[in-house]
C-alpha cells in the first residue's frame, strides 16, 4: 500500500458529493435514520441485535469518524454512550444538528478530516465508522488517527463495502453482477460516477494496516441481505438477491494494543 498523502483530493470530492446529496434529499434520510428504534448495519439493515458487534456501550466515550448526519452516534447516545461525531461536510453536520433539536439528543459535532481530528490522544473507548471514513478516506491516513484517539484496549469497529462487490460491479456505483469486471489490484482507489473517491482493500491489506497500527482483530462479519430484504431505494451497490448469495458489506471488530 502506498504511503498516506495529504488526502486533499478525496476530502474535496467527499465534501462536494455529500453537499450535493444533502441538498437533493434534505433531512429526509437523516430523520428516518434517527427515528429508527434499533441499531442496524448496512443497506439491508442487518440488526445489531443479531450480530452483537458493539456490546454494551453505556458510559463509553465514542468517536464516529465520517459521521455524516450522525444517526449512528444518535443510536449510541440512546444506549448510554457519549459520542462525538466528526465529518468534513458542513451540510451533513447541519442536518445532524437539526436532527439533534428535533429528537432532543445532543452531543458534539466537529467539522474535520477523519485523519486529522482536533481532539486529544487517548481520549476514546470506541472509534466507529459506518461507511464513513472506512470507505471515503484513505486507510493509510485514518487508521493511524483512530489508533491515536483510542485509549489502550479501546476498540475500533468499522463497516465498509466488500472488495468482492466492487470487483463484480461494471460501474463504480453498482449494481453487482455474477462476474468479475475489475482486477483486484486496480480496485484500491476508485472514483464514483458522482465524483467521490472510495477505497477498497483486500482482507490481507486490511490485516496488515490494522496490525501495523497496533490493532488486533477480534472478528470479521461478512454481511448478507436477509432473505426477505427489499432492494435499497437509493443505494445501487447490489440487489437484495445478489447480497443474499454473496457479502456486499463487512464489519471489522478490533481492539487497540499499541
Amino acid at each position: 500500500m502506498a504511503e498516506a498523502g495529504t488526502g486533499a483530493e478525496e476530502i474535496a470530492a467527499s465534501r462536494e458529493l455529500w453537499s450535493r446529496a444533502n441538498s437533493e434529499y434534505g433531512d429526509e434520510h437523516a430523520v428516518r435514520a434517527w427515528a429508527a428504534p434499533d441499531i442496524a448495519w448496512g443497506i439491508f439493515n442487518v440488526p445489531e441485535q443479531q450480530l452483537g458487534v458493539l456490546g454494551d456501550v453505556r458510559g463509553l466515550d465514542v468517536v464516529e469518524l465520517g459521521c455524516g448526519t450522525a444517526y449512528f452516534s444518535a443510536w449510541l447516545a440512546r444506549r448510554g454512550a457519549r459520542p462525538t461525531g466528526v465529518d468534513v461536510t458542513p451540510a451533513q453536520l447541519e442536518s445532524a444538528r437539526r436532527c439533534q433539536d428535533r429528537f432532543g439528543i445532543s452531543f458534539p459535532l466537529i467539522e474535520a478530516d477523519a485523519a486529522d481530528v482536533p481532539l486529544p490522544s487517548g481520549h476514546f473507548d470506541l472509534a466507529i465508522s459506518e461507511c464513513g471514513a472506512s470507505l471515503w478516506c484513505d486507510p493509510a491516513r485514518w487508521v493511524p488517527e483512530a489508533a491515536r484517539l483510542l485509549r489502550p484496549g479501546g476498540r475500533l469497529v468499522f463497516h465498509t463495502t466488500t472488495l468482492l462487490v466492487t470487483m463484480c460491479s461494471p460501474g463504480p456505483d453498482g449494481p453487482a453482477r455474477r462476474e468479475l469486471f475489475h482486477p483486484q489490484r486496480q480496485a484500491h482507489r476508485l472514483t464514483t460516477s458522482q465524483g467521490g473517491v472510495q477505497f477498497h482493500l483486500g482482507h490481507g491489506e486490511w490485516i496488515k494496516i490494522l496490525r501495523d497500527n497496533g490493532f488486533l482483530i477480534d472478528a470479521l462479519h461478512e454481511l448478507y441481505a436477509p432473505p426477505d430484504a427489499p432492494d435499497h431505494p437509493y443505494y445501487t451497490l447490489a440487489s437484495a438477491e445478489w447480497a443474499c448469495q454473496w457479502p456486499a458489506e463487512e464489519i471489522w471488530a478490533t481492539h487497540f494494543v499499541g
